[in-house]
């Protein structure tokens, strides 16, 4: 079992857990992600890792409660165990080598660009780094980033906090003064990485998106989390949980991914709303 040691919500919907995980901890890497179950009757879901402390032997999950999962672990406290946690699982975000990289994260996502751009910058690395939130509400690791970041812009797409506008505003400002980086590296919604794909597009600059579709093994057999990528004129299908999830972002097929991640979505719906009526009756 694995024991949560600190919960903490960052804002109304995320929520940020520091597990007990020593060999996970052991070998965890950004970019690289786990696998749990809540318990024995659960659903396996993925979740990045949002950091790892070697010594103490804990892995750091963030997540945005949106489904019956994430609900019933948020239900979940200090003390606590989890069935499972299998990891760490993917391919590490490539930073070797990287001088200069602008880093951009949209809403919960930014919990997964975090450790990116925290060892870019004990690299040595030169971390420009935009964070977009759709209000001030939503909010998450303005602190953190500005601790790792060379250069911080956060945006907002109601003006209620730093700049209003989305994450492309900066980005576009900085490519039109003939700002370079190594690299742009995107996470988050998929619709924000694909403009930040299309901003970064004429300048030539290596654009590496991190994706995150439907997962279940965690092992690339049950096909689930497959993208469908563009090189050498020829489609090509990947495998996000094995493959991934880091991809170069000018072959990634945006449109498609978009199509298949919101199959699920009333059924997720559903199975939330159930799942939070079952938690109000147990109340009562």
């Amino acid at each position: 079992m694995y024991k949560i040691l600190k919960k903490e919500a960052l804002n109304p919907t995320v929520t940020k857990m520091e597990i007990q995980a020593p060999f996970v901890a052991a070998k965890a890497q950004p970019g690289q992600f786990v696998i749990l179950r809540v318990d024995e009757a659960g659903e396996r879901i993925p979740l990045t890792v949002a950091g790892y402390d070697r010594e103490k032997g804990s892995v750091t999950i963030i997540f945005q409660i949106v489904g019956a999962t994430t609900e019933r672990l948020n239900h979940l406290n200090e003390g606590d165990s989890l069935q499972d946690f299998v990891g760490p699982l993917g391919v590490a975000t490539r930073t070797q080598g990287l001088k200069k990289v602008c880093v951009v994260g949209g809403g919960v996502g930014c919990a997964i660009a975090l450790p990116v751009a925290k060892k870019l910058h004990d690299q040595g690395c030169a971390v420009t780094s935009i964070i977009g939130f759709r209000s001030k509400d939503l909010l998450i690791l303005e602190d953190e980033f500005r601790a790792c970041s060379d250069v911080l812009h956060v945006m907002t797409d109601d003006g209620s906090y730093g700049r209003e506008g989305n994450v492309c505003v900066p980005l576009n400002e900085m490519f039109a003064a003939g700002e370079t980086f190594d690299e742009v590296i995107a996470i988050g919604p998929l619709i924000m990485m694909k403009f930040v794909v299309e901003a970064t597009r004429p300048t030539g600059i290596p654009c590496v998106v991190s994706m995150n579709p439907i997962m279940i093994d965690g092992t690339g057999m049950c096909g689930g989390c497959r993208l469908t990528l563009r090189q050498d004129g020829k489609s090509v299908t990947k495998f996000a949980c094995v493959d991934g999830p880091d991809f170069d972002g000018y072959q990634v097929d945006f449109d498609e991914a978009m199509s298949r991640g919101a199959m699920y979505r009333d059924f997720e719906r559903h199975a939330y709303e159930e799942t939070c009526n079952l938690f109000k009756k147990e109340a009562q």
